[in-house]
């Protein structure tokens, strides 16, 4: 038997806290507003993916304050059945099948959609991934991807991002993931140490947070190599 009509919300957070918005311009040559988090919410409860199937109650969701609340519309479906539906899939999204890029928790929070009100959520925050791996710049944002993707994958919450690559545990599903065209070559990896080098030392002088300094150290670091002119 039916329940009343539920109403099924996205919440939407930014990731980066930030820091996508600042720097992904100059990266990538597009602006990106953000990293994409997404949970959905019905029956007075968020569920997401990370590290596993989540759920709590409205506003405990452990990533800050939602930057957009979509309403995704209403569902006949009971509690009871959707929760039963959440352990049929919860093979597919396990820590260790958890992939920023590829399998993330936008990917549970499309299907779940899918399964409450027919409908996807937008196409914006599914395509990121996209967007960001086929730039020819991409390597420089694969520490900033496989650090968040690292912590994502334990169900931790980022609470400072880093320009550094994860050094422990088996490497992220990221570090495969190559854009066709990579100008940087056998220079990436020089490049990405110089980043990381400026933005400590930016953030050492103590006057900036860690989304202007990360800014300024990518700007800095890829007018050195010619990626921008002085004016940028």
């Amino acid at each position: 038997m039916a329940e009343e009509g539920q109403k099924v919300s996205l919440y939407v957070y930014d990731l980066s806290q930030g820091l996508a918005k600042q720097v992904s311009n100059s990266l990538l040559g597009k602006s990106f507003e953000g990293i994409w988090h997404t949970g959905i919410v019905v029956y007075d409860t968020e569920y997401y993916f990370g590290g596993g199937i989540q759920k709590g109650p409205i506003g405990t969701a452990p990533y800050g304050t939602p930057v957009k609340m979509i309403d995704l519309g209403v569902t006949n479906i009971t509690k009871d059945a959707f929760e039963s539906y959440l352990q049929e899939i919860s093979p597919r999204y396990t820590p260790e099948t958890y992939s920023l890029l590829k399998h993330n928790c936008n990917t549970f929070s499309n299907e779940v959609a899918q399964y409450l009100v027919g409908t996807t959520i937008p196409e914006y925050i599914l395509n990121l991934p996209n967007e960001v791996i086929s730039s020819p710049l991409a390597p420089l944002m694969m520490p900033l991807i496989q650090n968040l993707e690292a912590q994502l994958r334990e169900g931790e919450v980022p609470q400072s991002l880093s320009l550094n690559a994860p050094t422990k545990g088996q490497p992220s599903e990221a570090t495969t993931i190559q854009p066709v065209n990579d100008p940087l070559g056998n220079a990436r990896n020089v490049v990405q140490d110089e980043i990381a080098k400026e933005f400590a030392a930016i953030r050492a002088k103590g006057e900036l947070g860690p989304s202007e300094a990360a800014a300024l150290a990518t700007k800095n670091v890829m007018q050195k190599y010619g990626f921008m002119n002085g004016s940028s």
